[in-house]
Protein backbone atom coordinates (compact mmCIF):
# COMPACT_ATOMS: atom_id res chain seq x y z
CA UNK A 1 0.00 0.00 0.00
CA UNK A 2 2.81 2.42 0.83
CA UNK A 3 4.29 2.64 -2.62
CA UNK A 4 3.75 4.45 -5.89
CA UNK A 5 2.41 7.86 -6.85
CA UNK A 6 1.12 9.86 -3.87
CA UNK A 7 -1.28 12.66 -4.86
CA UNK A 8 -1.80 15.61 -2.51
CA UNK A 9 -4.76 17.95 -2.84
CA UNK A 10 -4.39 21.71 -3.06
CA UNK A 11 -7.08 24.27 -2.27
CA UNK A 12 -6.36 26.17 -5.49
CA UNK A 13 -5.44 23.37 -7.89
CA UNK A 14 -8.16 20.98 -6.67
CA UNK A 15 -11.12 23.26 -5.81
CA UNK A 16 -13.68 21.46 -3.71
CA UNK A 17 -16.45 21.71 -6.28
CA UNK A 18 -14.21 19.75 -8.66
CA UNK A 19 -12.20 17.58 -6.29
CA UNK A 20 -14.15 14.33 -6.79
CA UNK A 21 -13.96 14.52 -10.58
CA UNK A 22 -10.25 15.30 -10.40
CA UNK A 23 -9.62 12.53 -7.90
CA UNK A 24 -11.45 10.08 -10.15
CA UNK A 25 -9.08 10.95 -13.00
CA UNK A 26 -6.08 10.59 -10.69
CA UNK A 27 -7.27 7.13 -9.66
CA UNK A 28 -7.76 6.20 -13.32
CA UNK A 29 -4.21 7.41 -13.92
CA UNK A 30 -2.89 5.03 -11.29
CA UNK A 31 -2.20 6.85 -8.01
CA UNK A 32 -1.79 4.66 -4.94
CA UNK A 33 -2.37 7.24 -2.20
CA UNK A 34 -4.42 10.41 -1.87
CA UNK A 35 -3.76 12.97 0.83
CA UNK A 36 -6.29 15.68 1.64
CA UNK A 37 -4.55 18.86 2.75
CA UNK A 38 -6.46 21.96 3.85
CA UNK A 39 -4.79 24.86 5.64
CA UNK A 40 -7.62 27.38 5.86
CA UNK A 41 -10.79 25.76 7.24
CA UNK A 42 -11.89 24.59 10.66
CA UNK A 43 -12.43 20.87 11.21
CA UNK A 44 -16.21 21.22 11.35
CA UNK A 45 -16.22 23.03 8.00
CA UNK A 46 -14.60 20.16 6.14
CA UNK A 47 -15.60 17.12 8.19
CA UNK A 48 -18.33 15.96 5.80
CA UNK A 49 -16.05 16.45 2.78
CA UNK A 50 -13.27 14.47 4.45
CA UNK A 51 -15.69 11.65 5.29
CA UNK A 52 -16.93 11.51 1.69
CA UNK A 53 -13.41 11.52 0.26
CA UNK A 54 -12.36 8.82 2.70
CA UNK A 55 -15.29 6.62 1.70
CA UNK A 56 -14.64 7.22 -1.99
CA UNK A 57 -10.97 6.25 -1.67
CA UNK A 58 -11.91 3.11 0.23
CA UNK A 59 -14.34 2.13 -2.53
CA UNK A 60 -11.61 2.69 -5.10
CA UNK A 61 -9.08 0.76 -2.98
CA UNK A 62 -6.53 3.51 -2.55
CA UNK A 63 -5.16 4.82 0.72
CA UNK A 64 -6.75 8.02 2.04
CA UNK A 65 -4.50 10.19 4.22
CA UNK A 66 -5.54 13.28 6.16
CA UNK A 67 -2.93 15.96 6.64
CA UNK A 68 -2.18 17.33 10.13
CA UNK A 69 -5.71 17.18 11.59
CA UNK A 70 -5.03 14.63 14.30
CA UNK A 71 -8.33 15.01 16.18
CA UNK A 72 -10.42 14.81 13.00
CA UNK A 73 -8.47 11.80 11.75
CA UNK A 74 -9.16 9.98 15.03
CA UNK A 75 -12.83 11.01 15.02
CA UNK A 76 -13.41 9.73 11.49
CA UNK A 77 -10.96 6.84 11.85
CA UNK A 78 -9.21 7.67 8.61
CA UNK A 79 -6.90 4.95 7.32
CA UNK A 80 -3.98 7.38 7.17
CA UNK A 81 -2.69 10.48 8.97
CA UNK A 82 0.26 12.61 7.93
CA UNK A 83 1.76 15.16 10.29
CA UNK A 84 4.23 17.93 9.57
CA UNK A 85 5.68 20.58 11.83
CA UNK A 86 3.38 22.20 14.34
CA UNK A 87 5.18 25.44 13.57
CA UNK A 88 7.51 26.52 10.80
CA UNK A 89 10.57 26.35 13.05
CA UNK A 90 10.04 23.73 15.77
CA UNK A 91 9.34 20.07 14.96
CA UNK A 92 7.33 17.77 17.18
CA UNK A 93 9.32 16.41 20.10
CA UNK A 94 9.96 12.69 20.44
CA UNK A 95 7.51 12.59 23.35
CA UNK A 96 4.79 14.25 21.29
CA UNK A 97 5.38 11.79 18.46
CA UNK A 98 5.04 8.91 20.91
CA UNK A 99 1.68 10.28 22.07
CA UNK A 100 0.42 10.69 18.50
CA UNK A 101 1.48 7.16 17.60
CA UNK A 102 -0.15 5.81 20.75
CA UNK A 103 -3.41 7.62 20.03
CA UNK A 104 -3.63 6.92 16.32
CA UNK A 105 -4.26 3.39 15.15
CA UNK A 106 -3.99 3.87 11.39
CA UNK A 107 -1.08 4.46 9.05
CA UNK A 108 1.08 7.33 10.29
CA UNK A 109 3.43 9.36 8.12
CA UNK A 110 5.70 12.16 9.32
CA UNK A 111 7.30 15.00 7.39
CA UNK A 112 10.98 15.20 8.22
CA UNK A 113 12.00 17.89 5.74
CA UNK A 114 15.82 17.63 5.73
CA UNK A 115 16.10 16.49 9.35
CA UNK A 116 17.67 13.04 9.72
CA UNK A 117 17.22 13.07 13.51
CA UNK A 118 13.51 13.72 13.13
CA UNK A 119 13.37 10.79 10.71
CA UNK A 120 15.12 8.57 13.27
CA UNK A 121 12.62 9.74 15.91
CA UNK A 122 9.74 8.92 13.58
CA UNK A 123 11.16 5.46 13.01
CA UNK A 124 11.68 4.96 16.74
CA UNK A 125 8.05 5.70 17.62
CA UNK A 126 6.79 3.32 14.94
CA UNK A 127 5.74 5.65 12.15
CA UNK A 128 4.85 3.79 8.97
CA UNK A 129 6.70 6.16 6.65
CA UNK A 130 8.71 9.36 6.62
CA UNK A 131 8.82 12.10 4.00
CA UNK A 132 11.90 14.09 3.04
CA UNK A 133 11.70 17.31 1.02
CA UNK A 134 11.78 19.57 -0.74
CA UNK A 135 13.64 17.32 -3.16
CA UNK A 136 13.68 20.03 -5.83
CA UNK A 137 12.55 23.64 -6.04
CA UNK A 138 8.82 23.54 -5.32
CA UNK A 139 6.25 25.65 -7.19
CA UNK A 140 3.75 25.29 -4.32
CA UNK A 141 6.18 25.89 -1.44
CA UNK A 142 8.59 28.43 -2.85
CA UNK A 143 10.31 29.03 0.51
CA UNK A 144 11.04 25.35 1.14
CA UNK A 145 14.71 24.42 1.39
CA UNK A 146 15.97 21.88 -1.13
CA UNK A 147 17.47 18.82 0.54
CA UNK A 148 20.29 16.51 -0.47
CA UNK A 149 18.85 13.36 -2.03
CA UNK A 150 21.53 11.40 -0.15
CA UNK A 151 19.27 11.61 2.91
CA UNK A 152 17.16 8.79 1.56
CA UNK A 153 20.17 6.46 1.75
CA UNK A 154 20.93 7.41 5.36
CA UNK A 155 17.89 5.85 6.96
CA UNK A 156 16.75 2.28 6.45
CA UNK A 157 14.00 0.07 7.84
CA UNK A 158 11.13 2.46 7.15
CA UNK A 159 9.14 3.39 4.05
CA UNK A 160 10.31 6.63 2.44
CA UNK A 161 8.39 9.27 0.54
CA UNK A 162 9.92 12.03 -1.59
CA UNK A 163 8.11 15.36 -1.86
CA UNK A 164 8.67 18.81 -3.28
CA UNK A 165 9.15 20.00 -6.84
CA UNK A 166 8.90 16.50 -8.35
CA UNK A 167 7.95 16.43 -12.02
CA UNK A 168 8.27 14.29 -15.13
CA UNK A 169 11.77 15.59 -15.83
CA UNK A 170 13.39 14.92 -12.44
CA UNK A 171 11.47 11.98 -10.99
CA UNK A 172 14.04 9.55 -12.41
CA UNK A 173 16.48 10.76 -9.71
CA UNK A 174 14.31 9.17 -7.00
CA UNK A 175 14.95 5.47 -7.53
CA UNK A 176 15.57 4.74 -3.85
CA UNK A 177 12.20 5.85 -2.49
CA UNK A 178 8.93 3.98 -2.07
CA UNK A 179 6.55 6.87 -2.80
CA UNK A 180 6.71 10.13 -4.70
CA UNK A 181 4.30 12.84 -3.56
CA UNK A 182 3.19 15.36 -6.17
CA UNK A 183 0.82 18.30 -6.38
CA UNK A 184 1.13 20.58 -9.40
CA UNK A 185 2.74 17.92 -11.60
CA UNK A 186 -0.44 15.87 -11.20
CA UNK A 187 -3.25 18.42 -11.12
CA UNK A 188 -2.15 20.93 -13.77
CA UNK A 189 -3.30 19.92 -17.25
CA UNK A 190 -4.20 16.35 -18.26
CA UNK A 191 -4.28 14.46 -14.96
CA UNK A 192 -4.28 10.95 -16.41
CA UNK A 193 -1.47 11.72 -18.83
CA UNK A 194 0.53 13.48 -16.11
CA UNK A 195 0.43 10.45 -13.83
CA UNK A 196 1.24 8.07 -16.66
CA UNK A 197 4.33 10.11 -17.52
CA UNK A 198 5.41 10.30 -13.89
CA UNK A 199 5.16 6.53 -13.53
CA UNK A 200 6.99 5.81 -16.78
CA UNK A 201 9.81 8.23 -16.05
CA UNK A 202 10.19 7.06 -12.46
CA UNK A 203 10.38 3.28 -12.59
CA UNK A 204 8.74 2.51 -15.91
CA UNK A 205 5.62 1.34 -14.05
Amino acid sequence: MLQGIYAISDEILTPYQEIFAMLQKAIEGGISIFQFRDKSHQDNQIESLVAELMDYCEQEQILFVLNDRIELAMKLQTKGLHIGKKQEVHPYSLEELYMIRKSYGGILGISCYGDLQLAQNAKEIGADYIAFGSCFASPTKTQAKVISLDLFQKIQGIKKCAIGGINQQNIHQLQNVDMVACISSIWKGDIIKNIDNLKRNWKNL
